[in-house]
């Protein structure tokens, strides 16, 4: 081991220069990120919220009723001094080793409990973190909205005061910046300007080594074929691995907020691999990356030239008329949407519908609702018609700030305090590749299903000519839901389970919206299983089974009971569909954020 005492290896004139040049850099980088929000302020461009007026509405209630603040004050000095005793006792009596293991992983460093400062550093934290949000929660009389708005926000601003998001009180920074003589702050901040440059001017959190990957070389590279073509998607069909396949060809909608090689990372971990590998033969949409000419298109068309137009060509290619399908998140309400107007129509194309990670029923989206009220959604509005898109690292920056501590605070600590480069991580890369989206398709989206709910409601939206009714979807369907999902809330997409009229399985994974998806067999996570379907997703939990391992085998085993008829395999280019390009296409390489 090292001898932490030893005299630092660093030439102090060495560093004097690389922080003048750093400082240069600093300068322009600082005067462009100005510039540019003084000319999005001249453009109206400003963020409408009544935020401001939420904490006002909050503080004015909590000023109006002393007893709840006594209350809370008095909480926090108890614990306080509990902290101070405990600090005490652990002076004279340090703790064993192994013993009380955080169970926050920001403090997972072994000093946040061994030693004693830090130790008191991190419960002082946890206790007035914890005095904050209650005494936030605890106010009554505000109104839902402003509420839900006000608890988000504050959190964000707790997460961000952690102690170990600073270099004086984060004891792994301290040690790494008194080893390395602070060359650590200096990689750290040459990583942030680089962040603030790739941004131009907007801090870009690089999450991972971006060119550790490329595409269809070692990631995304399940062997198959660009069939078929339109504005909105490229339609890959991937070459058979096994001498027969399923009869019903397997259509695969993804959303179009990231690329569809979410299921396509590596090998081991690739869903459609693993499902070619099972006998299907998978069709899958990759979304283009909209630009200012496809503003228009809307929601109508992202159905009609999405899946529909699949099932055309996958029709011509393999002369099948019956295709189960799989819809993934937004790619799930679009097949919703699709399985409603093929029943309206009398169109019996669709055999099957499998769901992951849906949301149909948007009464409880959990903190989304945080960015969907009436101002929020003017302002996004105005954004969008001026460029006739939502740029896409504003979606990204919507969902991180969902789970912050995983993905803003962690690579804050990693990347500028620690100084440390980005380790090769797929589903981070995956993560970082996000799209635009269609000014006309989301502003339906976010107001006809986020904020109105008018899905979930017979004849709520029309479509293409026919008014949506999820109730006559008669076919039989598969939710599989996450447990720590923080984007479609799995008691919230349960409700889907009284929504159909066909007969419905209900699948819990353990993890979030992707990893829980992507649960290889193999994989650490696990999940349960519930054949009942009570009124309640309590009801259903309380009664269902854990198991170990992947729940890709049981979704198998539900297709195979409505599928078990096999047929030759099927090339791509050897039905009516020429071959136009080699997996993945052409529309999955056009990135929206650069690199």
């Amino acid at each position: 081991m090292a001898d932490k005492s030893a005299t630092p290896n660093w030439d102090p004139l060495v560093l004097a220069g690389q922080l003048q040049n750093i400082a240069q850099q600093s300068q322009l980088l600082m005067q462009r990120f100005v510039s540019q929000q003084q000319d999005a302020a001249k453009a109206g461009m400003g963020d409408t919220s009544t935020l401001g007026f939420d904490f006002a509405d909050l503080m004015g209630r909590i000023m109006a009723d002393p007893t709840a603040v006594a209350k809370a004050q008095i909480n926090l000095f108890n614990e306080s001094m509990a902290i101070w005793q405990r600090t005490a006792e652990r002076m004279f009596a340090p703790p064993a080793a192994g013993e009380d293991k955080p169970k926050d992983k920001r403090f997972k460093h072994p000093d946040w409990t061994e030693n004693a400062v830090f130790s008191f550093v991190k419960d002082s934290y946890l206790v007035a973190a914890k005095s904050i949000l209650s005494t936030v929660r605890d106010v009554r009389g505000l109104d839902e909205a402003a509420a839900r708005k006000v608890d988000f926000y504050t959190r964000q601003f707790v997460d961000a005061l952690s102690p170990t998001n600073f270099v004086a009180t984060n004891p792994e920074v301290l040690a790494a910046t008194l080893e390395s003589g602070g060359q650590n702050l200096l990689r750290g901040l040459e990583n942030l300007l680089a962040d603030l440059e790739r941004g131009d001017g907007r801090l870009a959190i690089k999450m991972t080594d971006m060119k550790a990957f490329r595409l269809g070389e070692n990631i995304a590279t399940t062997p198959g074929k660009i069939v078929y073509q339109n504005d909105l998607m490229q339609l890959i069909q991937y070459a058979p691995s096994t001498r027969d396949v399923r009869k019903r060809p397997l259509l695969i909608v993804p959303p179009w907020i990231n690329k569809f090689y979410v299921l396509d990372l590596q090998p081991k971990n690739s869903f459609i691999k693993w499902a070619v590998d099972q006998g299907h033969t998978v069709f899958v949409i990759s979304w283009v990356n909209p630009d200012e000419k496809l503003a228009e298109k809307s929601f109508e068309n992202y159905l009609l030239e999405g899946p529909v137009a699949a099932l055309d060509a996958i029709e011509k290619a393999t002369g099948e008329r019956k295709v189960n399908a799989i819809g993934y998140c937004l790619g799930g309400t679009l097949l919703a949407s699709t399985a409603a107007w093929l029943a309206a129509r009398g169109d019996d194309r669709l055999a099957s519908a499998t769901y992951f990670v849906t949301l149909v029923e948007f009464t409880d989206v959990g903190d989304m609702r945080v960015f969907i009220d009436d101002e929020q959604l003017a302002s996004l509005e105005r954004r969008m018609r001026e460029r006739g898109y939502l740029q896409a690292e504003d979606m990204a920056t919507s969902f991180n700030m969902l789970r912050a501590n995983d993905l803003i605070w962690s690579f804050v600590v990693n990347n500028y305090l620690l100084g440390r480069e980005q380790m090769p991580f797929d589903l981070l890369f995956w993560n970082s590749d996000s799209t635009r989206m269609p000014a006309a398709m989301h502003s339906f989206y976010l107001r006809k299903m986020y904020q109105e709910n008018l899905l979930a409601k017979p004849g709520g939206i029309t479509l293409a000519g026919a008014p949506i009714d999820l109730s006559k979807i008669k076919i039989p369907t598969f939710i599989l839901s996450t447990r720590e999902d923080h984007i479609a809330p799995w008691k919230s997409t349960y409700a889907a389970t009284r929504l159909y009229s066909g007969p419905v399985k209900f699948v819990l994974s353990a993890s979030g919206h992707m990893a829980g998806v992507i649960s290889a067999p193999g994989s650490k996570y696990g999940h349960w299983i519930n054949d009942d379907l009570p009124p309640t997703p309590d009801e259903w939990f309380s009664g269902a089974t854990a198991r170990q391992g992947s729940w890709w085998p049981v979704w198998d085993e539900w297709i195979t009971r409505l599928d078990p008829e096999r047929v030759p395999a099927r090339e791509p280019g050897g039905g009516n569909l020429p071959v136009i390009d080699d997996a993945p296409g052409s529309y999955v390489r056009v990135r929206a954020v650069a690199t």
